[in-house]
């Protein structure tokens, strides 16, 4: 009986612990930008723009999503890689739309694709 008490609250402190993979849309914009954004909304973030996002203090600050609901994820290493490059290839100069892919945990996703649209 003891052992299954046991087992019963190890697991549910496994799943407690759990990532929840999931598909964000939102904003793509740097860290350093984000805390403007979520004091200002949606407006702020939809005219943040690429080349505010590439500056070099920008990006050293890292990339993550600005959520629809008004909440910034921030990117893991992968993540900031990977919105980086959708950066420098994109001809959209503003309202950088993003879908993200990737497993969430907290204020931060761990990013498996990243899309903008």
């Amino acid at each position: 009986m003891m052992k299954s008490i046991l087992r019963i609250a190890a697991v549910g402190v496994c799943v407690a612990g759990a990532v929840s993979a999931a598909e964000v849309q939102g904003v793509l914009m740097d860290k350093m930008c984000s805390a403007a954004a979520e004091k200002e909304g949606q407006a702020f973030a939809a005219k943040h723009d690429t080349k505010c996002a590439l500056e070099a203090s920008c990006a050293k600050s890292g990339y993550g999503v600005f959520t629809t609901d008004g909440k910034f994820l921030s990117f893991d290493a992968a993540g900031n890689a990977k919105a980086a490059a959708a950066l420098k290839s994109t001809k959209k100069v503003d309202n950088l739309k993003v879908s993200v892919m990737g497993d969430v945990t907290g204020s931060s996703i761990k990013v498996a694709s990243l899309s903008l649209q």
